[in-house]
């Protein structure tokens, strides 16, 4: 458990990753404020992040009193000018460019003019993103990978407009969190989803075809290659829908065949079959 750090930091959605992103940032000692305007995403979010700190506790990842010193540090709000304040704030709601920069723009108005504000996105250009403020050199991306309390790797986009301070800023406060981040330029998919992507949706498209069972697929990938979950099980821990979007965003910016969605997947997402948050994706789950 970290000491407590005189930063606050903002989270701005309070989805899966938004929850666990705070739950970082607050084990790590800083004051953290969530943002979402839906009131019971808020409380689903705060209700997740306890049991969270809960099953760490009970792991003995963490001792039991910091658990409430943890859930303390975290403020919840419907309110986005509770972020006023934060010298740094996390963007971590739905990968959709119009509502990500529209967000953008109503931070400039809220936060301190020398805040870093940073993206989750996992395929988004920090460029698009960063046109949307005045001061485009304080935006980079600072891409979390799920779950967040468990995974150690953090992507730092570093788009045109970013500036040196910036980067250095964002590598740090990745660190500052227990994690390691690796330096990417600013395109879709950056490091691991333009690797990632590719042998995903190769699985997919070999499901879709009839070609092996689905158990049989993940498997072969676990057994035969050492990966700890095979490849359709992870589509459904990453959301099909996420994964649509960031393939479509591939595709659209490197139009390789490779990368574009199947008709399975885009289908799947239709009809609401998004994976384990869903309850059915490739697999069902209670």
């Amino acid at each position: 458990m970290s000491e407590p750090k005189d930063v606050k930091v903002g989270v701005v959605g309070a989805g899966f990753m938004g929850t666990g992103i705070a739950e970082c940032t607050a084990k790590a000692g800083y004051r953290t404020v969530v943002h979402e305007p839906d009131g019971g995403v808020l409380r689903r979010s705060e209700q997740r992040l306890l049991k969270s700190l809960e099953r760490a506790a009970d792991a003995g990842k963490i001792e039991g009193p910091a658990v409430a010193d943890t859930f303390e540090r975290i403020e919840y709000s419907a309110r986005i000018d509770a972020l006023g304040g934060c010298e740094v704030v996390l963007e971590a709601v739905s990968e959709d460019v119009d509502l990500k920069t529209s967000l953008f723009r109503s931070l400039e108005e809220i936060v301190p003019p020398d805040a870093l504000l940073a993206s989750n996105t996992s395929s988004i250009p920090i460029a698009r993103l960063a046109a949307a403020v005045a001061n485009r050199e304080r935006v980079v991306g600072l891409h979390f990978f799920s779950p967040v309390p468990m995974m150690s790797l953090v992507e730092v986009v570093v788009a045109i407009s970013s500036d040196e301070r910036a980067v250095s800023q964002a590598h740090t406060f990745a660190e500052s969190l227990g994690k390691t981040p690796i330096r990417t330029k600013d395109r879709s998919g950056f490091v691991v989803n333009m690797l990632l992507v590719p042998y995903l949706m190769a699985a997919v498209r070999m499901f879709e075809e009839g070609f092996a069972s689905r158990e049989d697929i993940d498997t072969a990938m676990k057994l035969g290659c050492g990966h700890p979950m095979g490849p359709l099980a992870l589509c459904d821990l990453i959301g099909l829908d996420v994964l649509d979007s960031v393939c479509s965003s591939l595709f659209d910016e490197f139009k390789r065949p490779e990368y574009a969605p199947p008709p399975l997947l885009e289908r799947m997402v239709i009809v609401g079959h998004t994976g384990r948050k869903a309850g059915r994706g490739f697999y069902e789950y209670d």
